[in-house]
């Protein structure tokens, strides 16, 4: 069993147990949280589609921490203008475990 959960404007898809890597989520280390902005369920055999949400489920999840991405390095520069700047970025991350499908 399977569902599409939106997350801050992005698609996951969430099975019991997997760990998922999404957007900083401003919530402390161990906390639950419910997501009811599932988009699509699937058992194997029988498939529920939103219209844009799946009323009555909810994916119940753990947060378990937070790491910072690959760092992106910035450079612009204009050619004869003695012109160049340089920037560095790491976007940070949650990772939440799945700990439950319910309504499905």
């Amino acid at each position: 069993m399977y569902a599409l959960v939106e997350i801050k404007g992005k698609q996951y898809k969430a099975e019991k147990g997997a760990l998922l890597t999404v957007d900083r989520l401003d919530t402390p280390e161990g906390q639950e949280l419910e997501f009811d902005s599932v988009l699509l369920t699937s058992d194997g055999e029988k498939v529920s589609v939103g219209t844009p949400y799946v009323d009555g489920v909810k994916v119940k999840v753990s947060v378990e921490g937070e790491e910072k991405g690959d760092k992106v390095t910035i450079f612009k520069f204009k050619k004869r203008k003695a012109y160049r700047k340089r920037q560095g970025h790491r976007q940070k991350y949650s990772s939440i475990r799945v700990t439950d499908i319910i309504g499905a």
